[in-house]
């Protein structure tokens, strides 16, 4: 099996409907060592609840502590689901990212209550 090329990927369902989360922001910020965060992409997922365009590519694949920046609580906002101020707003999932470990993917299963994440494939 050929190993996958380095990259990171999402995709976010809403567990409150059933469906994907269609509309909802995500945004890719660099936590750097000693620094100060820096956003690196932004995207509105797609009618399947996935980000149309990798966050990180091939060639901009770098190493390192990123934080995924989920916009869960306007997304239910939209859809008048949830409470006024939202019990969840944004969603930060950091994780860090290494060589020789292939594609990531970070999949969020959310709701206007409660979310879980875990390492796709």
């Amino acid at each position: 099996m050929a190993e996958k090329r380095p990259g990171l990927t999402t995709h976010v369902l809403d567990t409150a409907r059933g469906v994907p989360a269609a509309g909802m922001s995500v945004e890719l910020w660099v936590i750097p060592s000693g620094g100060e965060p820096a956003r690196v992409a932004a995207t509105v997922l797609n009618a399947d609840g996935r980000a149309p365009e990798p966050l990180l590519r091939e060639e901009t694949f770098v190493p390192g502590t990123y934080e995924l920046r989920f916009f869960v609580g306007d997304y239910f906002r939209r859809l008048g689901l949830g409470a006024d101020p939202p019990f969840l707003d944004v969603v930060p999932v950091r994780v860090t990212l290494a060589a020789g470990q292939g594609h990531y993917h970070v999949p969020l299963l959310a709701s206007p209550w409660s979310y879980a994440t875990y390492r796709g494939s």
